[in-house]
C-alpha cells in the first residue's frame, strides 16, 4: 500500500533530523580541537580547518534549505488536504531533502576522521537503512524523469509561491514590468555596456521602487513599524529575471545608504537624505571596497582629514557600482590614522557629486578638490557599471559625516548595518535569474529537435529539468523563510546561509540552461549566455563564497556549537 504524502513529508523531515545530528557532532569536534587556554576559537587553530569548515558551511546551508521545504511542503499539504496524490511541490521537497543528504555523505564520508567522525557515526545516521531507503526511493531515475515531465507540461511553474496577498500583487506587477519593458532592452544593455535606460529607471521611480527600504515616515513604502525584507525580496526577484544588472540591482546601493542612515544618521540626516532616495533624486552608489582590501573593511586606508567646516577625502575606491550615475556617494574613510584602532578609525561620508552617463567621469570641485571614475571592464553584469573611483583633496562638508560628530569611528558599524540587507537581497537575485534561466531551457527543450524527437523527450533533458526546477523552488522557498524571519529581526545567519546556497545553484542552473540549448547558448545573440555570466559574480559580492563561508558561517556556527 502506498503511503499518504504527509506520511512521506514526514520521512523527509526524519532523514533531514539525522543529517543535522552528524553535523551537529562534526561542528562540536572542530570546536573542541581549536579552543585557546581562555577557552575562546583560536583563529590560527581554525586555518588549520578550512577545508572542514567551508563543507561544514555549505552542508549548513542545505540542511537549512531542507528544513524550509518540508515547512512548505507542509503548508501546501494543508491547503490541499483533500488531494491524496503527491503535489508538485511535494515531489520536489522529498527530491531535494534526498539530494541534500547525498551532497553531505559524499563531502563528509571520505575524509570522516577529519570531521570527527566514524563508520558507526554513519551507520546510525546517513548510513542507516531508513536513510538509504529514502534516499534510493527519491533520487531514482523514474522519479527524476516524472518531476522533469511535469516541469515542461508547467512551463516554468514549480509550484505555488505561498505569498500574501499583497506581496503577491507586487509579484505580479513587478513581473510585468520585466517581461514587457526590462526583458526587451535587456539584451541590448549587454551586447553594448550600455548605462540602464531611462525607459527602466524613470518607471521604477514612478513605481516606488527606490523607497522600499524607506518608512513611510520618510515618504518611503515600509511601514513605520517594521522592515518590509518580504515585499523587497519579491521586487529584486522579478526585476532579475527581467535583467540582473539593468533593473534587479537597481534598489541595493538606496537599500544599503538608506539602512545605514537608519541605523547611524542625524534626523536631520535623515529627514533631508531619505525622501531624495526614495525618489531617486540623486541615485546613489556605495564606495567601500578598495584596491588592496576587499572583505576586510578594517584595512580600508582612503583617508579623511579635518580641515575648517569639514574633511578632505583623498585614495581610490573600486567597485564602486553605478558611481558615474549617482549623485552621492556613501564613502568609508579612515578618520583617525592611528593604524591600531583598525576599524574603530573609520567613519562615514555622503560625497556629493553630478551625475554621468559615460564610462569615465571627472567632477572638479570649486576649492580644488577632483574626483575622477573609470568603468572597470567586466564579463557581465553590465548596464550599471562598476568604477574605479579616486579623491584628490574632495571636500566633504561636516553635514556629510554620518551621524555628525557622534558619527566619528562607528563607520564600520553604518557598513555592516547598510549590507545586512545586502545578503537576503542578492538570493532574490539569484532566484529571478535562474527563474528567466529555466523558463528559457524548458521553451528550447519543447521548441528544439535532435535526432528526430524534441531534446525535453530524452531522458537525460529531463533529469537536468527536474534538478533545475528543485534547486530553484528550495532557494526561493528557502528565501522566502529568511525574508520573514527578517521582518521578525531574525534570520541574520540564515540569510548568510542563503546567500551562499542560492548564489552557487544559480550557477550551476544557468549552466544547465545554456547546455539545453546546445551551440546556441554559447552564442552572444542568446539570452542564456547573459544569465550563465551573470550567474558568476553572485559568488562574489555581497560576500565572497570563501569568506562567507569561513570568516562569518562556520566560525559562528564552531563557536555556537555544544
Amino acid at each position: 500500500m502506498s503511503q499518504h504524502p504527509s506520511q512521506l513529508i514526514e520521512q523527509a523531515l526524519a532523514a533531514v533530523e539525522s543529517g543535522q545530528q552528524l553535523l551537529n557532532q562534526s561542528l562540536s569536534f572542530v570546536k573542541r580541537n581549536c579552543l585557546n587556554e581562555a577557552g575562546r576559537i583560536s583563529a590560527s587553530k581554525l586555518d588549520n580547518y578550512q577545508l572542514v569548515s567551508y563543507d561544514l558551511a555549505f552542508s549548513a546551508a542545505e540542511l537549512t534549505g531542507a528544513k524550509c521545504m518540508v515547512d512548505y511542503a507542509q503548508k501546501i499539504r494543508a491547503s490541499r488536504d483533500n488531494h491524496s496524490e503527491l503535489q508538485i511541490e511535494e515531489r520536489i521537497t522529498l527530491q531535494f531533502c534526498a539530494e541534500v543528504l547525498q551532497n553531505i555523505r559524499g563531502r563528509l564520508a571520505p575524509r570522516k576522521k577529519e570531521f570527527g567522525l566514524t563508520r558507526n557515526d554513519f551507520i546510525g545516521s546517513l548510513d542507516s537503512e531508513t536513510v538509504q531507503q529514502f534516499c534510493d526511493e527519491h533520487l531514482s531515475t523514474e522519479k527524476l524523469v516524472e518531476l522533469g515531465q511535469l516541469a515542461l507540461r508547467e512551463n516554468g511553474r514549480t509550484g505555488d509561491y505561498v505569498l500574501e496577498e499583497d506581496k503577491e500583487i507586487m509579484r505580479e506587477t513587478f513581473r510585468n514590468f520585466a517581461s514587457d519593458v526590462v526583458m526587451p532592452l535587456a539584451e541590448e544593455i549587454h551586447r553594448h555596456d550600455l548605462i540602464v535606460p531611462d525607459e527602466i529607471l524613470n518607471t521604477l521611480v514612478e513605481m516606488g521602487c527606490f523607497g522600499l527600504s524607506i518608512p513611510e515616515k520618510y515618504e518611503g513604502l515600509q511601514p513605520d513599524d517594521q522592515e518590509d525584507n518580504m515585499g523587497m525580496i519579491v521586487v529584486t526577484e522579478e526585476l532579475s529575471r527581467g535583467s540582473l544588472a539593468a533593473a534587479g540591482s537597481l534598489i541595493t546601493r538606496p537599500e544599503i545608504l538608506s539602512r545605514a542612515l537608519l541605523a547611524g544618521g542625524t534626523e536631520e540626516q535623515k529627514q533631508y537624505w531619505l525622501p531624495k532616495l526614495a525618489a531617486a533624486d540623486p541615485f546613489c552608489a556605495v564606495a567601500i571596497t578598495e584596491p588592496d582590501y576587499g572583505s576586510d573593511v578594517a584595512g580600508m586606508k582612503l583617508k579623511a582629514d579635518r580641515v575648517e567646516g569639514g574633511w578632505l577625502l583623498n585614495g581610490a575606491k573600486t567597485w564602486c557600482t553605478f558611481g558615474g550615475k549617482a549623485g552621492v556617494l556613501l564613502t568609508l574613510a579612515r578618520t583617525d590614522s592611528d593604524p591600531s584602532l583598525g576599524h574603530k578609525g573609520l567613519s562615514m561620508f555622503l560625497v556629493e557629486k553630478p551625475s554621468f552617463d559615460g564610462h569615465d567621469f571627472e567632477y572638479q570641485q570649486e576649492g580644488g578638490g577632483k574626483l575622477t571614475g573609470k568603468a572597470i571592464p567586466t564579463i557581465g553584469y553590465r548596464g550599471m557599471h562598476s568604477f574605479d573611483v579616486f579623491y584628490d583633496d574632495v571636500f566633504v562638508p561636516d553635514s556629510n559625516l554620518l551621524g555628525g560628530e557622534a558619527g566619528l569611528g562607528k563607520g564600520f558599524y553604518y557598513t555592516m548595518a547598510g549590507f545586512s540587507g545586502g545578503r537576503i537581497q542578492t538570493a532574490a537575485r539569484a532566484n529571478g535569474l535562474m527563474q528567466a534561466a529555466f523558463e528559457a531551457g524548458i521553451n528550447y527543450a519543447k521548441e528544439r529537435k535532435v535526432f528526430g524527437a524534441p531534446i525535453g523527450d530524452y531522458q537525460l533533458t529531463l533529469v537536468k529539468l527536474a534538478r533545475m526546477a528543485t534547486l530553484l523552488t528550495a532557494s526561493r522557498q528557502f528565501t522566502y523563510a529568511v525574508g520573514r524571519l527578517m521582518d521578525e529581526g531574525k534570520g541574520q545567519m540564515e540569510a548568510s546561509l542563503v546567500k551562499l546556497f542560492a548564489c552557487k545553484s544559480s550557477e550551476w542552473l544557468t549552466r544547465e540552461a545554456l547546455q539545453i540549448h546546445g551551440g546556441m547558448g554559447y552564442a552572444e545573440e542568446s539570452a542564456v549566455s547573459r544569465y550563465w555570466i551573470d550567474a558568476r559574480v553572485l559568488s562574489i559580492f555581497e560576500g565572497a563564497e570563501e569568506t562567507l563561508a569561513l570568516k562569518v558561517i562556520a566560525r559562528t556556527l564552531i563557536e555556537n556549537a555544544a
